[in-house]
């Protein structure tokens, strides 16, 4: 795996650290994904975002199969090195609902309620 030169970040016992994929110039918060290094050298030598699927155990572009692709605007991560903060420019929507982020669920009077509507039928986004 790939060293991407970063000593401050802190990835857990599995090699992962989680990503916060925020919209760069909205401050939309997108969803919440994790990387490996190979991930994270991935993004940064292409711009285009990569994950670590741990369901599939196998790196995951964002948007290979959507579509709804992520393009990396800028890199941060939190003062302990173990979370990372993505900002991105994001083509169509960002979750695998068909909403555009992925927190379209609030709680209200102690229920959950939608609070944005579906952008993208899933069945077409992912055959």
């Amino acid at each position: 795996m790939p060293d991407v030169g970063l000593p401050e970040l802190r990835f857990n016992h599995e090699g992962l650290i989680p990503a916060i994929a925020q919209q760069h110039d909205t401050g939309e918060v997108l969803m919440l994904a994790w990387m490996n290094q190979e991930a994270l050298a991935e993004t940064l030598s292409t711009e285009r975002v990569c994950y670590w699927s741990r369901s599939r155990q196998k790196l995951w572009r964002k948007g290979e199969t959507s579509g709804q692709v992520q393009r990396l605007v800028e890199l941060r991560f939190d003062c302990d090195g173990d979370t990372l903060l993505l900002l991105v420019d994001q083509q169509g929507v960002a979750c695998h609902t068909g909403h555009r982020s992925c927190f379209y669920t609030a709680l209200r009077d102690g229920q959950p309620v939608e609070t944005s509507p579906v952008e993208a039928d899933p069945a077409t986004l992912y055959g």
